[in-house]
């Protein structure tokens, strides 16, 4: 991608059906992200946060414009060429922390790279260690608390060692104290070169990302 951008969208509108009704989710997009970027996408609930962290994710598809991510362009992409972008590409992290609950720690995170065929033990224990939950990696998730179940989330995402971190709302259902050891961990990651993209309603974690992109009733105002 030209000029150090990981992720390009031009003129990207979304629109879907309601019912009757034709919700225009986002309106127009245009927005560059250049590699070791930690950018906040903020703004009020029903905004478009989500839709466009979706997009920029490559688990949905614009109604129209174009989207670069990490390279090629998404919708000139075949699914298995979008799987193998998410898969490589692209860590995710959730509101929710989708823990397979039956799984260990350390199981959950190599959950990703099981896919790809590779043998990840190792590289799974090195970023517990990161995470700072070592001693936990054979526990299961119902005996950790919120803020470790995110971690172990986080990990989960870094398994790939993806070039870009998106997250939802990742500190949403975390106390304050959880939610500072989370953002101290994305400022870690972002210092190491990782381009992290977060969606959140926190304004402390706004106010430690780099750059603000605000977005109101599916129009971006940069």
């Amino acid at each position: 991608m030209n000029n150090g951008k990981v992720i390009s969208l031009q003129k990207v509108s979304k629109h879907y059906q309601r019912g009757a009704e034709t919700v225009h989710a986002l309106q127009d997009v245009t927005l560059d992200i250049a590699q070791g970027e930690y950018v906040a996408i903020a703004g009020h609930s029903g905004s478009g946060k989500t839709t466009l962290l979706n997009l920029i994710g490559c688990l949905d598809h614009p109604t129209s414009g174009r989207i670069a991510v990490n390279g090629p362009e998404i919708q000139k992409a075949g699914e298995k060429e979008l799987t193998q972008l998410r898969q490589t590409a692209i860590g995710f992290v959730f509101q929710q922390f989708f823990l397979i609950p039956t799984l260990t720690v350390i199981e959950n995170v190599q959950l990703p790279a099981l896919f790809t065929g590779r043998k990840v033990h190792e590289r799974a224990k090195e970023l517990l260690k990161l995470v700072g939950l070592s001693k936990r990696m054979n526990h299961l998730p119902a005996q950790l608390s919120g803020g470790e179940m995110q971690r172990v989330a986080i990990a989960r995402s870094l398994i790939n060692s993806p070039p870009i971190l998106l997250a939802d709302e990742p500190t949403g259902n975390l106390d304050s104290r959880n939610a500072d050891t989370i953002i101290d961990l994305f400022e870690t990651l972002n210092r190491d070169g990782m381009t992290v993209v977060l969606v959140t309603h926190n304004l402390d974690l706004v106010k430690r990302c780099s750059r603000r992109v605000h977005i109101e009733d599916g129009v971006v105002k940069i």
